[in-house]
């Protein structure tokens, strides 16, 4: 189905392939809509915000992503990404960087006072500071998707491989999409002794499921401690939640701020562009990690920047510098890039836009990297600066 060079698929194969995939992706559907109400408990749902309702999130200010001009895309969930790849010509080639050369096994753990912080893949971290060794939004998984043989498959394996990970104290889950809360690889981690998540409100009873024990719930500037020394806060991101067409918005999104001795780390999760990162600069500082994504950011049929739905629950890597700026964070580091095709970028676009606006606005190109699956970024103890990294790989580089 694929070709040897390029991954591509064809047209033949991939028609059977999309309604096989929709008819097993229905019954699923169907079957898992008479199970419990997705969203948060009873007691919760009384409790109006800024960004609740009483039934359903929403980003304040915005509300729900306004719809495209006539003939646009209204809506972005898992029947549009079926359309657009049955029926669109509109996607570019992706290569397929299948060789399975696994990044080095990280250490136990980091030293005192130092981080270290290593890109799994997509959107997925292992962030090793003050004796913790704290896993985010994992997936190990081919596809993000909730069948395991369609949906949008990997064009590049993890960067480290699960069995080589050290002890994990704490997952992290920003929000339910398939490509960050992937239920597979967190009932891997439960069988290799991970006992702990963190996530946003709605989401407690599916990683429950998954078999780890002890879950965190938490709403927007909540905080809970993974040990006397280090805090992890749920803060605002500007996106949405589903996993079937009848949970939308129904649980919440959000980000990270891990705070310790060795310094903040934030971790953005999916989120458009927005006065949050401004707020989050004023109550965490010094950010010394910031973590941000930097695609999709293309709609159909199109090489500009959509004014629709990508840019409000997504960032383009121009916008993803702003927020760099914004959060006045020491050095960041680039998500959600060359692993899954979700949008209409080509496979270097992000990238190679990151490095371009660097040039653009000043910037050193070590302030803001995009580093390759399994790179590991480690930063000397009571450094505060990109100028402390021991270890920097070249932006945009991918294997």
């Amino acid at each position: 189905m694929f070709s040897h060079d390029r991954g591509e698929i064809d047209p033949s194969h991939k028609k059977i392939a999309v309604l096989l995939f929709c008819l097993a992706l229905i019954s699923f559907l169907v079957f898992h809509a008479h199970g419990a109400d997705p969203g948060i408990c009873a007691e919760d749902k009384g409790r109006i915000s800024d960004h609740f309702d009483g039934n359903l999130f929403f980003n304040p200010g915005i509300g729900m992503p306004p719809p495209l001009p006539a003939g646009g895309e209204t809506k972005r969930g898992i029947s549009g990404w079926i359309w657009r790849w049955m029926f669109g010509n509109d996607w570019p080639a992706w290569p397929q960087i299948r060789n399975g050369k696994w990044g080095e096994p990280p250490a136990a753990r980091v030293p005192k006072d130092s981080l270290s912080v290593t890109s799994i893949g997509h959107a997925t971290f292992l962030i090793q500071m003050d004796g913790l060794n704290i896993l985010i939004d994992p997936i190990w998984s081919d596809r993000c998707s909730p069948v395991s043989w369609a949906g949008p498959k990997r064009h590049q394996d993890p960067g480290i491989r699960i069995e080589d990970l050290p002890p994990i104290d704490a997952v992290l889950v920003s929000h339910n999409h398939y490509d960050h809360l992937d239920l597979p690889t967190l009932k891997r981690l439960e069988r290799k002794g991970v006992q702990r998540s963190i996530t946003t409100l709605g989401n407690r009873d599916l990683i429950r499921g998954a078999g780890i024990s002890t879950v965190d719930e938490l709403d927007w500037w909540q905080s809970v401690r993974l040990s006397e020394e280090v805090t992890v806060t749920v803060v605002p991101a500007q996106h949405f939640s589903a996993r079937t067409p009848w949970d939308r918005n129904k649980t919440l999104w959000g980000g990270f701020v891990i705070a310790g001795p060795s310094g903040i780390v934030f971790y953005s999760g999916d989120t458009g562009y927005g006065p949050h990162f401004r707020e989050i600069s004023q109550r965490f500082s010094p950010i010394r990690v910031a973590i941000l994504p930097i695609s999709p950011f293309r709609p159909r049929k199109s090489n500009e920047p959509s004014h629709g739905h990508y840019p409000v629950v997504h960032m383009r890597p121009s916008e993803a510098v702003q927020a760099h700026l914004d959060l006045r964070a020491s050095f960041s580091v680039a998500a959600h890039f060359q692993v899954f095709q979700l949008g209409s970028d080509g496979f270097d676009d992000a990238p190679n836009e990151l490095r371009s606006t660097l040039l653009e606005r000043d910037l050193k190109p070590d302030v803001f990297i995009a580093p390759p699956p399994g790179h590991s970024i480690r930063l000397a103890a009571h450094s505060d600066n990109a100028h402390g990294l021991v270890s920097l790989p070249r932006a945009g580089m991918h294997r």
